[in-house]
């Protein structure tokens, strides 16, 4: 009986493992119906603005011009998160700056989750600051 056991147990535990990781925790997410519950506001939202941009941008060095609004709460996807606008100047591939670029930072469960480009009426009455930090990123 003992090599029974085994045997049920080494086959029930990679199913009860997958089961606990495969899971998102209850994340609300924007692709599917997600949770409702209120989202916290993201306390490092600087932070997280820079770690998702620089992943974002394909040459982070260079930006110029940037401001960010402190995060609001915003509707998207049908369901209420906090989003940051920003705006800036990005340094082409080819070294020359063209126009200024305007993008918002959707904020799931206090974390940057997602760049949105088409902003409309996300950054609508956004409130910018100068954000120095995304013009010293590096590489």
């Amino acid at each position: 009986m003992g090599g029974l056991a085994k045997r049920v147990g080494v086959l029930v535990l990679p199913l009860l493992l997958a089961a606990c990781f495969g899971s998102d925790g209850g994340r609300p997410s924007l692709d599917d119906g997600g949770s409702s519950a209120p989202q916290p506001f993201p306390d490092n939202f600087r932070s997280e603005a820079l770690a998702i941009m620089h992943s974002y941008l394909n040459d982070p060095v260079g930006v110029r011009d940037a401001a960010m609004a402190d995060p609001v709460m915003r509707t998207v996807g049908g369901r209420p998160f906090y989003v940051s606008c920003l705006h800036f100047t990005p340094r082409e591939s080819d070294g020359s700056y063209r126009a200024m670029r305007e993008r918002a930072i959707v904020y799931v469960n206090g974390r940057a989750d997602r760049v949105a480009e088409r902003v409309g009426e996300l950054c609508a009455g956004a409130v910018y600051a100068p954000f120095p930090e995304l013009e010293k990123m590096m590489r």
